[in-house]
C-alpha cells in the first residue's frame, strides 16, 4: 500500500516537473515576444513618433524591452530549477513571478488612476502633441541639417496615408514648399512620383483622408490595447505558474530522499 502511494507521489511529481517545465518555456517565448515588439517599436516606429517631441512613446519601447529580458531570464531560471529539481532554485523563481506579478498590478492600477485623473484634460495634451508635430513638419522640412526630420515625415505620411499634421493644409506655411512651387510634399501624393505635390485634387493627394496626427494616434491607441491584452494574458499564466511552483516545491519537499 506505502509503495502504491510512493509511485503515486512520484508520478505526481513528474506530471507536476514537466507541466512547469511547458509552463516556463511559455513563459519564455512570452518575454522573447514582449522584447521583439520592443525592439520592432524602437527601430521601425521610433522615427516618426520622435516627430511629436515626446519621450513617452520611446520610453515605453524600451520599457517593453526591459520586461522582455526580465521575462526571458525568469524562463530559463524555471526551466533549470524544474530540470534540476532545485528548491532553492524553485523559490527563486516563484519570488520572480511574484514580483513581475505584483509590478504588472501595479502597473495597471497606477495607469487606470492616470488615466481618470487625466480624462478632462486628455485633449489638452492630444492637442500639445498636434501641435508639436505641426510645428515640426512647417519649421523643420526640407530645412539644411534636418534631413532625419524630412525623412521622418516623408515615411509618415507615406506610411499612414496623410498629408500635414491637421489636414494638408498644414504645408502652406512651410519655407521649402513656398519656395519650390509645391503644394505639398510629395509624400502627400497617392502615387508618389517627383513634383506630384504641385497639384492638390483629392485623386492627387491624401486631402479628405486627415491628418496624419489623428492615423498616428490611432496607431498609437491601438498599439496601448494589445498591450493590455498581452499584460492581461502574461499575468493570467504567471498564476497558473505560481501555483504549478507550489504545488513541485510541496512534492519534493515529501518525497524520499
Amino acid at each position: 500500500m506505502e509503495a502504491r502511494a510512493g509511485k503515486t507521489q512520484a508520478c505526481g511529481t513528474i506530471c507536476l516537473k514537466y507541466l512547469l517545465l511547458l509552463f516556463s518555456i511559455l513563459f519564455w517565448l512570452a518575454g522573447g515576444a514582449v522584447l521583439a515588439v520592443g525592439v520592432w517599436t524602437l527601430v521601425e516606429k521610433s522615427d516618426y513618433i520622435s516627430l511629436l517631441n515626446s519621450s513617452l512613446y520611446s520610453a515605453s519601447a524600451y520599457i517593453l524591452i526591459a520586461a522582455g529580458v526580465i521575462v526571458i531570464v525568469t524562463g530559463i531560471i524555471g526551466c533549470c530549477a524544474t530540470l534540476k529539481e532545485k528548491k532553492s532554485l524553485l523559490i527563486v523563481y516563484l519570488c520572480l513571478l511574484l514580483c513581475i506579478f505584483l509590478l504588472e498590478v501595479i502597473a495597471g492600477v497606477l495607469a487606470y488612476i492616470t488615466y481618470q485623473e487625466c480624462f478632462p484634460f486628455c485633449y489638452q495634451l492630444n492637442e500639445e502633441l498636434r501641435q508639436n508635430l505641426k510645428m515640426t513638419m512647417q519649421q523643420k522640412y526640407k530645412q539644411p541639417g534636418e534631413d532625419s526630420v524630412t525623412q521622418a515625415v516623408d515615411k509618415l505620411q507615406q506610411e499612414f496615408k496623410c498629408c500635414g499634421s491637421h489636414n494638408y493644409s498644414d504645408w502652406l506655411e512651410n519655407a521649402w514648399i513656398q519656395s519650390n512651387e509645391h503644394l505639398v510634399p510629395d509624400s502627400c501624393c497617392k502615387t508618389h512620383i517627383e513634383l506630384c505635390g504641385r497639384r492638390d485634387h483629392p485623386s492627387n493627394i491624401y486631402k479628405v483622408e486627415g491628418g496624419c496626427i489623428t492615423k498616428l494616434e490611432e496607431f498609437i491607441l491601438s498599439q496601448l490595447y494589445i498591450l493590455g491584452a498581452v499584460g492581461i494574458g502574461i499575468a493570467c499564466l504567471q498564476l497558473v505558474g505560481m501555483m504549478f511552483t507550489c504545488c513541485l516545491y510541496r512534492n519534493l519537499e515529501e518525497d524520499p530522499l
